[in-house]
């Protein structure tokens, strides 16, 4: 099973971006999505952005991965 995580563009410099993934900055390749755009969102696998999300879905999907993460401590 593969996850893509959400992320938001913070910086962009050529085919590389800095992204904010859940608090955490991280260095991904763009090349897949060369129109993307400082301040959008990203799914990334594999450090490379696969798609730009809208911020809804972004903000949905890190709630339900955090969710999973919690019970998965919890033993659920």
């Amino acid at each position: 099973m593969c996850l893509a995580i959400p992320a938001k563009i913070v910086s962009l410099e050529g085919t590389i971006a800095k992204v904010d993934m859940m608090g955490n900055e991280r260095i991904v390749s763009v090349d897949l999505v060369p129109e993307v755009r400082i301040g959008e969102y990203v799914l990334v696998h594999a450090g490379f952005a696969i798609g730009i999300i809208d911020d809804q879905s972004a903000k949905e999907t890190e709630e339900l991965l955090l969710e999973v993460a919690d019970a998965y401590e919890k033993g659920e």
